[in-house]
């Protein structure tokens, strides 16, 4: 029979207090790594809508300066003669629509100038995302290499900054959305008003 006292009660305390660390370790490392997981899968997400909404501008930029060269090209020398002076307004309407939709494409494609620089009281203040090139890229490499040790020091510091940059790639994502939108609907109405002006100026030629 095993003897039973205060040591023999202790031991066993000690051993399951162990035991229950070896437990408990795991979860904490699994919640971690779901952490990143979550962090990165989210990020890139992020990156992919950006990716989509330029090539979507890209794809209007393109088709609207299709549109502009060939009016520029065969509609407008066409003017000049009386008998196409009917032409004038929807010619008008197409090229102008086609112009405010590439305007608004470049808007949402039209990348965002920061400032590129942070001071030390911002970084021991946890105030700068350094994590985003445009908050350092006026930065001496001493300076940044000094701030980034002192990010690596503190895993807040580095949650906080990830966090911090998937909000501000959602407020572009949303203004680039937005811009897109718009630039939608410039085309279509465009498209759709200069082609029944087009239909109305043969028709009454």
């Amino acid at each position: 029979m095993k003897e039973s006292g205060p040591e023999n009660d202790q031991l066993e305390k000690s051993f399951l207090t162990e035991n229950d660390k070896k437990i408990k370790q795991p979860k904490l490392e699994k919640s971690g790594k779901g952490i990143d997981t979550m962090f990165r899968i989210t990020l890139s997400n992020h990156n992919n809508l950006s990716r989509l909404v330029d090539n979507k501008a890209h794809i209007l930029l393109s088709v609207n300066a299709i549109i502009i060269s060939i009016s520029l090209s065969k509609i407008i020398p066409k003017l000049d003669n009386p008998i196409n002076v009917n032409l004038v307004i929807p010619t008008l309407i197409l090229i102008v629509s086609s112009v405010a939709s590439m305007v608004f494409a470049i808007l949402a494609t039209r990348p965002n100038v920061t400032k590129g620089s942070f001071t030390k009281n911002e970084v021991k203040e946890k105030k700068v995302n350094l994590l985003f090139f445009g908050n350092f890229y006026k930065m001496p490499y001493e300076d940044y290499n000094w701030a980034m040790n002192e990010l690596i020091k503190d895993s807040q510091y580095i949650y906080n900054s990830m966090i911090k940059d998937l909000y501000h790639l959602g407020i572009i994502l949303e203004k680039k959305y937005r811009l897109l939108r718009i630039t939608y609907n410039i085309f279509m109405l465009g498209i759709f008003i200069s082609v029944l002006a087009f239909l109305i100026a043969f028709k009454f030629r």
